[in-house]
C-alpha cells in the first residue's frame, strides 16, 4: 500500500471529500493539519507550491487537491497510483438496505 499524505485544515469540505474518496477505495492515509502546526504549513507550501488544502501526496507524487485527484480517478489513473489492480475490488461498506444487491 502506498504512503498517502493529506495536508488539511479543520474546516475544509474538499478535504472531507478527498478522504471519502480514498476511504471508498480502502486506503489509509496520514492527515497533516496545517492549521495546527505552522511548520507543517511551511512544509506543505514548499512541497506543493500551493496554498490551498487539501494537498495530497501518494508516495512522493504530488497529486494536487481534491479536484485533481477526482480527475485522475475519472480518467482511471488513480487506482494504479494506489496499487489497486483491475482484478482487485475496492473495500466498501456493506449496504443492508432493501435496495442493496443480493
Amino acid at each position: 500500500m502506498p504512503k498517502i499524505e493529506i495536508y488539511t485544515t479543520a474546516m475544509c469540505p474538499y478535504c472531507v471529500r478527498a478522504k471519502m474518496l480514498l476511504q471508498n477505495k480502502g486506503m489509509s492515509w496520514e492527515e497533516i493539519r496545517v492549521d495546527l502546526d505552522r511548520d507543517r504549513l511551511q512544509e506543505m507550501l514548499k512541497r506543493s507550491q500551493r496554498r490551498t488544502v487539501p494537498q495530497i501526496f501518494i508516495d512522493d507524487f504530488h497529486v494536487g487537491g481534491f479536484d485533481d485527484m477526482a480527475a485522475l480517478d475519472a480518467r482511471g489513473e488513480l487506482d494504479p497510483l494506489l496499487g489497486i489492480g483491475e482484478h482487485e475490488a475496492p473495500v466498501h461498506a456493506l449496504d443492508h438496505s432493501e435496495d442493496a444487491p443480493t
